[in-house]
């Protein structure tokens, strides 16, 4: 292309393809505000960054045109699977590492300690690296196998166990809790308890009110450790206490019990349903990251407005219908956050802008949410075609 487009000699005729490019030149203004813009990648750029913390947050705020089409809302989603980690979870490690670092809790070459299903472990193996310290992470041994091997290729130690009550010395969230304890320089990083969780979606939040200009109606997502929800909450309704906020909630979960409860009768939960009470095994469902039947320190912080169910039926079809027509690759909970997006926007009614998370990609879900044969062997095939959102109910 350089070959044509240089200037000519004095002198010299130009040739076909000189002449055009002479021609578009004087048409095509080379100002930077007038020049031809295709959609796609913003051409706005970051400035140098410091290393792998300048890499986490502050993530494109997508509009879903289909289901904004469909529902006669705006439905936008924090595209988190854009992170360096792949998910919402780099927020989360990046500030329980960041807090123990400047509290003289964990020093460089420590050990930070996890039980998680996945995303969390490797959010923390990867920050935990960047601060050089080490991680070890437990894992029910039903979570998708690639998490277990991602973990692995970062570096961590990984110990899988069999999903028992978390009032069992052997769920894999005291097992982390006890190799903490164990030896010095050492922390638990207790997502679900610990406030940094919360703290760091305050930022969130933050990024959310100004991406849409406080152009907010309502935040949709579901929750596990109840950081996001809570965190994204709390932010949005200080900057304006009408934004609605909704939970969804997967099969099995009690989240939405809790929630209504509080926002019916004033409080949070029954005395039958606290903590230590419900000695149930966890519950049943296709999705993993959301859904928890305890009330955690961080959830007990969100300001829910009104809750739903989910279905692992409705989340599957969800991740289907995204990639048939808007080519989003996403993880279960991404799908069921979209689900919940759908079911708030017919609630609210059309004109609403609604806000929610993409959590993760779908590359951490080939073994069981993205897997014919593991879904048909729950009888989740999906079978829904084109834009139609019927399967939402």
């Amino acid at each position: 292309m350089q070959l044509y487009l240089r200037s000519r000699l004095p002198g010299q005729p130009p040739s076909l393809l000189q002449y055009l490019a002479e021609m578009l030149g004087s048409l095509l203004p080379c100002q930077p505000h007038a020049a031809l813009h295709l959609r796609g990648a913003s051409s706005s750029l970051r400035p140098v960054g410091e290393g792998l913390a300048d890499l986490v947050g502050n993530t494109p705020l997508i509009r879903i045109r289909s289901l904004s089409e469909q529902t006669g809302c705006e439905i936008l989603a924090k595209a988190e699977f854009l992170n360096p980690g792949g998910s919402v979870k780099d927020r989360v490690a990046l500030e329980i590492i960041q807090e123990a670092l400047a509290g003289g809790q964990l020093e460089p070459g420590g050990l930070v300690t996890e039980g998680t299903v996945g995303s969390t472990g490797v959010s923390l193996a990867m920050c935990a690296a960047a601060y050089g310290c080490r991680a070890f992470i437990a894992m029910p041994d039903d979570a998708a196998i690639e998490k277990a091997q991602m973990l692995q290729a970062l570096g961590a130690e990984v110990q899988r166990l069999r999903p028992v009550s978390i009032t069992h010395p052997d769920h894999f969230v005291n097992v982390a809790r006890r190799r903490a304890a164990e030896q010095p320089n050492a922390i638990f990083a207790d997502q679900f308890e610990n406030p940094a969780n919360f703290r760091a979606h305050l930022k969130t939040g933050e990024e959310i009110w100004e991406q849409t200009g406080g152009r907010v109606d309502a935040f949709v997502s579901g929750a596990g450790t109840g950081g996001t929800i809570a965190g994204v909450s709390c932010y949005l309704k200080q900057r304006r206490p009408g934004v609605r906020v909704f939970l969804i909630d997967p099969p099995g979960s009690s989240l939405y019990n809790k929630a209504r409860e509080r926002v019916t009768r004033g409080v949070m939960y029954t005395r039958e349903e606290a903590e230590g009470k419900r000695l149930r095994h966890p519950f049943d469902t296709i999705t993993e990251g959301i859904g928890i039947n305890r009330l955690t320190q961080n959830f007990t912080r969100a300001q829910v407005d009104h809750a739903f169910k989910g279905t692992d039926r409705e989340a599957v079809e969800m991740a289907q219908y995204l990639l048939r027509n808007e080519g989003l690759f996403v993880g279960s909970s991404a799908a069921m956050n979209c689900v919940g997006a759908v079911k708030a926007a017919r609630r609210l009614g059309p004109g609403h802008t609604v806000v929610t998370v993409l959590c993760d990609g779908g590359h951490r879900h080939l073994s069981k949410f993205h897997s014919p044969a593991y879904l048909a062997e729950h009888g989740l095939t999906p079978t829904e075609t084109g834009a139609s959102l019927d399967f939402v109910a």
